[in-house]
């Protein structure tokens, strides 16, 4: 069973930065792909950054295409989402998961997320 746990969330200006990390524990994170997804008030959860367990493989949203960096750094049992130039519709509950593939339906696991406001 894996265990994660999101943070570095909070309040930025339009144009700021955010990074969030992912820990995981409980289980061997580097034989796992992450993502993240938010979900903001009143919509569906949506994908944003997937990256496979090697960093060999990344993919993104059409919406966050270079603004958000996924990374990971499996020694240290964390991944990590750069978030910059950030935009008000940016804002949500941020959330990553693991699992044994990228792609939709294919995460097991899942944090409890973080929320992410951005003001314009």
């Amino acid at each position: 069973q894996v265990q994660l746990r999101e943070s570095g969330g909070g309040l930025v200006q339009a144009g700021g930065s955010l990074r969030l990390s992912c820990a995981a524990s409980g289980g061997t994170f580097s034989s796992y792909a992450m993502a993240w997804y938010r979900q903001a008030p009143g919509k569906d959860r949506e994908f944003v950054a997937a990256i496979d367990w090697s960093a060999t493989y990344t993919d993104y949203a059409d919406s966050v295409k270079g603004r958000f960096t996924i990374s990971r750094d499996n020694a240290k049992n964390t991944g990590y989402l750069q978030m910059n130039s950030l935009k008000p519709e940016d804002t949500a509950d941020y959330y990553c998961a693991v699992g044994w593939g990228t792609g939709p339906g294919r995460y097991d696991y899942w944090g409890q997320g973080t929320q992410v406001t951005v003001s314009s």
